[in-house]
């Protein structure tokens, strides 16, 4: 009997193995990555593709990212084409079939309803998506719903920790609820306020918080400011009383400065991801910061 029980042990072992291997996950943005850790935890390992001090419209496929894809069982992005210009590459060169479709694939704009949806595509009116504005992290009731649709997902590829997941998306959804009504509340001197922005990045922290965008610094998405163009926001900036002139951590301040230097207006800089200032070290502390540097614009 001893002889016979030894083998099915060591069967019993290695059928375990793979179900403890943790899932490999790639995050095109630190948004997405911050958002795997709340709801998974140690049951995975999670490579980070950029940072927020890059823009990640325009990323070099490096090889060592094309390594991060080859090995990974889930990849989560944004989608709406925020990476058309760098991620179906990595996916090409990785080989890695599982995740280029299908459940290994997540896009994150695909879970929500997207703004600025064009009727019409005309790249002559610069870099806009067909499937509508993809910064949708900005706005954290559509980050609870991609939040539930992550979860799904981790549990359809990871089955064995599904409870994990589930009670840690119980978790991440409570304090969720709870920092948003927080949020809402010291937002609320905001509400009607009006903001000029670099880039179309805020749309969704604008229909959240109900604050207005008067003007963009790019006379197109995705097109630099010129000196003409600014110059045509200086009167538009003065006369609207104006909260502040608003860019990401990544973008170059000078035209924001420029502007301020002219109209009186603060040049706000907001982290607009996880890491975009000391602040930001998660999902929580992005949304601290932000609300907080534009009540600070207004006093």
């Amino acid at each position: 009997m001893k002889l016979l029980a030894i083998p099915a042990l060591l069967l019993a072992a290695l059928v375990s193995t793979p179900a403890e291997a943790k899932l490999k996950v790639f995050a095109c943005e630190p948004e997405w990555g911050s958002l795997v850790q709340e709801l998974a935890g140690d049951k995975v390992d999670v490579d980070v593709a950029t940072t927020a001090l890059q823009d990640v419209h325009v990323v070099e496929a490096k090889p060592s990212l094309i390594a991060k894809v080859r090995s990974a069982d889930l990849v989560v992005c944004t989608g709406a084409e925020l990476e058309v210009g760098w991620l179906p590459q990595l996916i090409r060169q990785s080989g890695n079939t599982k995740v280029a479709s299908g459940p290994g694939s997540f896009m994150a704009a695909m879970q929500v309803k997207t703004l600025e949806k064009p009727t019409a595509l005309d790249r002559a009116n610069g870099d806009v998506h067909p499937d509508g504005n993809p910064h949708v992290q900005m706005d954290p009731r559509r980050v609870l719903v991609i939040a539930k649709a992550l979860d799904a997902r981790l549990v359809q590829l990871d089955p064995a920790n599904a409870a994990t997941y589930q009670s840690r998306l119980a978790d991440f959804s409570k304090r969720w609820l709870a920092a948003m009504v927080k949020w809402q509340a010291q937002a609320a001197p905001l509400k009607g306020r009006k903001v000029v922005v670099h880039h179309i990045s805020w749309v969704y922290l604008w229909d959240w918080l109900g604050i207005q965008q008067i003007g963009a610094l790019e006379p197109k998405p995705a097109v630099p400011p010129t000196a003409a163009h600014l110059a045509s926001l200086v009167g538009t900036t003065k006369s609207n009383n104006t909260l502040a002139i608003v860019r990401a951590a990544y973008q170059d301040p000078k035209p924001a400065d420029w502007l301020s230097d002219r109209t009186g207006v603060p040049a706000l800089t907001l982290p607009f991801t996880v890491g975009g200032d000391a602040q930001s070290k998660d999902l929580f502390g992005l949304f601290d910061s932000t609300i907080a540097k534009l009540l600070g614009a207004a006093k």
